[in-house]
């Protein structure tokens, strides 16, 4: 039997395994043979990154970071294959209440409590931390920030964190809060921030989510094969569509890493991982 190609994806939420099931049968449907082991966090999926455990891996954005700078301090090289359309240019926005009472401008948010997700999100903490920083105000000093930790170690795909700074916001426990534009807008739906009730204060620049990171030494041929048939998955094939549904897009894009630069600078900033892709944050448990 021929051996299959291995990637390591994190199991943030039971359709994971729906999701890689399919896949797995997607490929061998198409004469390629796949597999997949499931990591309960990304740090340890990095890691089997480096000792031949997985050929590539489904990285979030912050996984793509240590990967690279684990790979840099080895002499080694990763790079960044595929990615989801709905991967490109995100961003996230700081939400108020829609009332008298409620900061208007960044500068009123001096002495105000700030909500973020989890320590490790890059789009609910890293990243808005990053955007404050750059308009001169700093956590601890010019404003308080809430952490609303959730799930450690699945670098904020889950929404968890994130629904539960929505949730303190309207119940007037902080007096903004963080989130990607993709969930404000469905905790709009869902009723949770209704749009008449908040608003949104600053939005941060664009910036990407998760990618295909190939490990060092990876055969290049199936790691081709892979990419060449993963870019072939179309959305009105009908067995195809469930799985891209599943997985949140509606076609694959081949890899980029222009837009991880204000999650590089907040990693440093934060002190999150060091140049050699070691955890500096002392209170990060996954």
């Amino acid at each position: 039997m021929t051996k299959p190609l291995m990637m390591g994806a994190v199991a943030y939420a039971p359709k994971v395994v729906t999701i890689w099931e399919g896949f797995k049968e997607y490929f061998r449907r198409n004469g390629f043979e796949f597999d997949y082991i499931l990591y309960s966090n990304y740090e340890r999926q990095v890691e089997a990154q480096f000792d031949g455990s997985i050929a590539l891996a489904w990285n979030s954005p912050l996984a793509w970071v240590r990967a690279e700078r684990m790979a840099r301090a080895r002499g080694q090289q990763v790079r960044a294959i595929a990615m989801r359309d709905s991967d490109c240019d995100l961003t996230s926005v700081l939400v108020t209440r829609n009332d008298a009472t409620a900061p208007a401008t960044l500068d009123a948010l001096a002495g105000k409590t700030i909500g973020f997700g989890a320590i490790d999100s890059p789009q609910a903490r890293l990243i808005p931390l990053d955007h404050l920083r750059q308009h001169g105000l700093l956590a601890g000093r010019d404003y308080t920030a809430k952490r609303f930790d959730v799930l450690g170690g699945k670098h904020g795909d889950h929404i968890g964190g994130e629904r539960d700074a929505a949730l303190a916001l309207m119940a007037g426990e902080i007096d903004a809060a963080w989130m990607i534009d993709g969930n404000h807008m469905a905790f709009s739906r869902e009723g949770i921030l209704p749009a008449s009730a908040t608003r949104i204060l600053t939005r941060t620049g664009p910036f990407d989510h998760c990618n295909f990171t190939v490990s060092p030494g990876a055969p290049e041929a199936d790691i081709g094969r892979f990419t060449e048939l993963l870019l072939a998955m179309r959305w009105d094939d009908p067995d195809v569509r469930p799985l891209l549904e599943l997985e949140g897009l509606k076609i694959w894009l081949p890899g980029r890493t222009s837009g991880y630069d204000a999650l590089i600078r907040a990693t440093d900033d934060e002190r999150f991982y060091d140049q050699e892709g070691n955890i500096l944050a002392a209170d990060y448990r996954y």
